[in-house]
């Protein structure tokens, strides 16, 4: 690839100046990371592909080391590169919002992202639920287990395991369909639900499933939805990719609540 710092086609007339003393200069590092975003962004700098060294980068543009670094960071901060140690910075793999000022499915708020989601069925059948879905559902009867995978633009994204109570679901084909929507369809009122993510790892055999090493690091996502008389339906727990998936919230005065609590 042959690298060159953007500039506009064409003749252009130089500014007035007038211009020159109103018009608000824009930074060189601001300039250089439009430019680095741009080519990443439409697709000349694919996800995962390697910068060039920082000292051909700064000679292409014509800056210092010091402002070529403040553009790598504004790109890093927006979580379009990766600065490793030793390595090089790499163009970042596009990342989806896992949101939590939303009630839908997981693959429905995805969707509505202009993501490309699907589901495997890894299991799906009438089980006596371990004793800490019991704590949240109240009952030691047998619920519906589903366990899926998420696969975000065809790669392993989500392992989730969900727990129903009080409905038989163990027949239904849930690949194509969100399990909110399904409960809909049997005339089940989706309330409330409440979710701690925390950090985690990936055990063996979910590792495994996600195709990633045990101990990666992933974030463990434990959701209890509740219908409309406040009674449990569903306990989910969900083993998300940290490299695939970003958590993002919007804040408003009276809008989304969030707690923070240490952890043991």
């Amino acid at each position: 690839m042959v690298w060159h710092a953007g500039r506009p086609c064409g003749p252009r007339a130089g500014p007035s100046r007038e211009d020159s003393l109103t018009a608000p200069r824009t930074p060189k590092y601001q300039a250089i990371a439009a430019d680095l975003a741009a080519k990443i962004r439409d697709g000349e700098l694919a996800p995962g592909s390697a910068l060039p060294p920082q000292k051909e980068l700064s000679g292409t543009y014509g800056v210092t080391l010091a402002t070529l670094r403040q553009a790598l960071q504004r790109l890093e901060d927006e979580g379009l590169v990766s600065q490793q140690a030793g390595r090089g910075t790499f163009v970042a793999e596009p990342r989806a919002a896992y949101r939590l000022d939303s009630l839908r499915g997981f693959a429905e708020d995805l969707r509505a992202q202009g993501q490309t989601v699907s589901t495997r069925i890894l299991g799906q059948a009438v089980r006596k639920p371990p004793a800490w879905v019991t704590a949240q559902l109240g009952s030691g009867q047998n619920v519906v287990r589903l366990e899926r995978l998420r696969l975000l633009a065809g790669r392993p994204a989500v392992h989730q395991l969900s727990w129903i109570c009080g409905l038989d679901l163990k027949d239904v084909d849930l690949s194509g369909i969100s399990l909110y929507a399904a409960l809909a369809e049997r005339g089940v009122v989706v309330h409330r639900a409440s979710e701690v993510i925390r950090p985690g790892v990936l055990d063996a055999i979910t590792a495994d499933l996600l195709g990633h090493p045990a101990g990666t690091p992933a974030f463990v996502s434990d959701r209890i939805t509740y219908g409309l008389d406040d009674a449990p339906l569903v306990v989910d727990r969900a083993t998300i990719l940290g490299n695939l998936l970003e958590i993002r919230t919007e804040r408003a005065v009276s809008g989304l609540s969030m707690q923070w609590s240490r952890q043991s």
